[in-house]
């Protein structure tokens, strides 16, 4: 039996053995192992790489472990204790974690280390590790009096328990709602899926029985997403909406949060020395700056906005149309209905129609199949199990923390190493955060002075449809491309193959991190691939020619109100960190309206703002990157030009990518990266042709 499952270096986690108890009693445990290895590399006078910079590389890595192991368990499995524990820890771990950057013996013996003339002989990735480390310790604080020190461990203690807070605010918010309803009347125009998955719903939760049905709506996207774009019933679309726009207010109000998070990133950053928190936060990412960032959202929304304003004016003349009466500002509630019947009176398509063809497993074993193909690597799923402290695992099973939670190994083809293993959480839960995300339980490292290679860890978690009945899992194309998407983050970590963790996997540019996943969203479009994965749950059919014709020809419809959508998020975010004074202490939605006055059409309520319910940048790590999403954006559909060029499943193209992106982590710049793959700097010319916007 391990006596340590938080901090147990073995790659398989014992999440049973994850208790609130051990945890309080192993963090700590790793935090005072963590300042001890710190004290060592203080009292160095000889520095050496291995006894300054390699030892610091490993001196919170059983800390780095615990405290992963601790949040991603409160994300998935939320519970009253799991939030009490990380509470109570984050003050602690958070100071030790600024203690480090804040320790002036420590920050000398680097220094001194880094002017050695032994960093010549090093690797070029030692010395980048060696480069980034010392601007780490900059950019937190190293630089600073003594006195500035006590007050930036202050305000790096509080964003994190305030960041926390926002984040429980979000989901018990989120929570607190249902719409419960015997009236099937109600449900008209609504999917059979939909409809399936609020009646299952409501059982679960002892509504109604099989005889005398009841359905539950929640305000989870998938229940939320199928009501605005299909229900018929305007008072349940309204209700819907009305619960949305309530999110983050009353018991849940987040708007404290807000502001006193917003003041002391613009105090942190005034410290440092930034004019802004923007210009902190992307000092070193490919945008550089703030205020460049900026330039490239508004430049994007000049480009985009005529094709939005003209999309939303020809949705409300199609209502007035298909209605007979005069609709001079639409509902906020009636925009997706109407933009989606539209939709299928353009292109005759339901999207509905495209769910018998996506089961979840028939898209991950396709998934698996292209990318096996491209980057030269084979995936083996293994049996899993969820049991209870103190019972037996299965003879070859591998522990999971929730029994719908599935579990892979990733091999290289050719060589046959073990290159990581990964799980995966599909199905939403009143307990797991919303949202799909990836993230790194362990980094590995590759074969180094004689030690095998140590594999990657990771996970992949989602709120897609459930499973319903005798049913498979039956995935939106939305669903389809947001799994793609994640599945993409994941192989930029599993594929990594960096001398040092720190500089591996999805540790990049913010703004250089999202082109791993989204060029992946582009092969559950191409034809080709999706006869490769798309297959009828029940017949094994492929989409029919005619469907699937209908689906590619209407990829573009509502392009713009969705690239705008997305601008609108990057705009605020990216304001609200780069011009803090003018936009402190003053109303929310005030704000909100101002900033993203040209960015939405007038409607008949406009609602509170995104803001509160903003987990991306409150809660996310997303704060001034925002605009990542469409910076990434515009390098994946240029590099995609390669794939389409060459192939998309050209092996030669997909090893290159493999070499040139995915294996690289930051060891070397982004932009250098990039020119790698393509020979040349990136044109943004193709991310906009692509979405029919010129």
């Amino acid at each position: 039996m391990n006596e340590t499952p938080f901090l147990n270096s073995e790659i398989l986690v014992e999440w049973s053995k994850l208790t609130p108890d051990r945890a309080r009693k192993e963090i700590r445990e790793a935090i005072e192992e963590a300042k001890a290895t710190v004290a060592n590399i203080c009292a160095v006078t000889e520095p050496t790489y291995e006894n300054s910079f390699a030892a610091l590389e490993s001196s919170g890595s059983a800390l780095t472990r615990g405290w992963t192991r601790l949040h991603h368990l409160g994300s998935v499995m939320d519970s009253q204790e799991l939030r009490d524990v990380i509470n109570e820890l984050m003050p602690e771990v958070v100071i030790y974690s600024s203690s480090v950057t804040l320790n002036p013996q420590l920050y000398a013996v680097l220094k001194k280390a880094a002017e050695m003339p032994w960093v010549a002989e090093l690797s070029e990735v030692k010395q980048r590790f060696i480069h980034e480390t010392l601007l780490d310790f900059r950019e937190n604080g190293a630089d600073l009096t003594d006195e500035q020190k006590i007050r930036f461990t202050e305000i790096s203690t509080k964003l994190a328990q305030l960041s926390h807070s926002f984040g429980e605010h979000v989901l018990d918010s989120t929570n607190a709602w249902e719409y419960v309803t015997a009236d099937k009347s109600e449900l008209a125009g609504l999917p059979d899926s939909a409809c399936e998955n609020a009646r299952h719903d409501a059982l679960a939760k002892g509504y109604g029985t099989e005889e005398n049905p009841q359905w539950r709506f929640t305000l989870q996207f998938t229940s939320v997403q199928p009501v605005l774009t299909f229900a018929d019933n305007e008072q349940l679309r309204r209700r819907i909406w009305n619960a949305l726009n309530d999110k983050c207010t009353g018991k849940y109000d987040t708007t404290d949060f807000i502001h006193e998070i917003l003041a002391l990133r613009e105090e942190k950053a005034t410290m440092l020395g930034y004019a802004t928190y923007s210009d902190y936060v992307t000092a070193r990412r490919m945008a550089g700056s703030g205020n460049t960032a900026l330039e490239f959202i508004n430049n994007l929304h000049s480009r985009v906005a005529p094709a939005f304003r003209a999309e939303q004016e020809e949705i409300r003349r199609f209502a007035e149309e298909l209605t007979g009466t005069a609709i001079p500002v639409m509902q906020p509630w009636d925009v997706s209905y109407y933009s989606e019947k539209r939709r299928k009176a353009l292109y005759d398509f339901d999207s509905e129609e495209l769910r018998p063809y996506f089961p979840m497993d028939g898209v991950l074993q396709g998934m698996f199949s292209i990318y096996a193909g491209l980057y030269g690597i084979r995936f083996k799923q293994r049996q899993t199990a969820c049991i209870r402290d103190g019972e037996q695992l299965p003879p070859g099973a591998v522990e999971v923390w929730h029994p719908e939670v599935l579990f892979y190994e990733v091999y290289d083809e050719e060589s046959g190493e073990h290159l990581g293993s990964f799980y995966a959480d599909w199905y939403p839960r009143d307990t797991k955060r919303a949202g799909a995300w990836m993230n790194c339980l362990a980094g590995g490292l590759p074969p180094m002075n004689g030690s095998p290679r140590r594999p990657h860890l990771a996970l992949m978690c989602g709120n897609m449809s459930k499973p319903i009945g005798d049913k498979p899992a039956l995935l939106t194309h939305y669903e389809v491309q947001t799994v793609f998407h994640e599945f993409g983050h994941l192989l930029h970590q599993i594929l990594s193959n960096v001398e040092v963790e720190s500089l591996s996997g999805c540790n990049v540019a913010w703004d250089f991190v999202e082109l791993p996943s989204q060029i992946n969203e582009n092969w559950t479009w191409e034809s080709e691939a999706l006869d490769r994965f798309a297959r009828h749950w029940q017949s094994g059919e492929s989409i029919p020619k005619e469907l699937k014709a209908k689906m590619l020809a209407a990829r573009n419809y509502g392009a713009a109100s969705f690239f705008m959508r997305q601008l609108s998020f990057g705009k605020i975010d990216l304001e609200l960190h780069t011009n803090t004074q003018l936009y402190k202490g003053r109303d929310i939605e005030e704000v909100d309206r101002e900033i993203l006055a040209n960015y939405r059409i007038p409607l008949t309520v406009q609602g509170n703002s995104c803001l509160r319910c903003f987990s991306h940048i409150f809660n996310g790590g997303y704060e001034s990157g925002y605009y990542s999403y469409k910076w990434a954006e515009m390098l994946e559909a240029d590099a995609f030009s390669r794939f389409a060029k060459e192939g998309i499943f050209n092996p030669a193209t997909g090893r290159d990518f493999r070499r040139c992106i995915l294996s690289r982590g930051n060891s070397r710049p982004a932009a250098e990266l990039y020119r790698d793959f393509m020979q040349r700097d990136p044109d943004p010319a193709a991310l906009l042709s692509r979405s029919g916007i010129q």
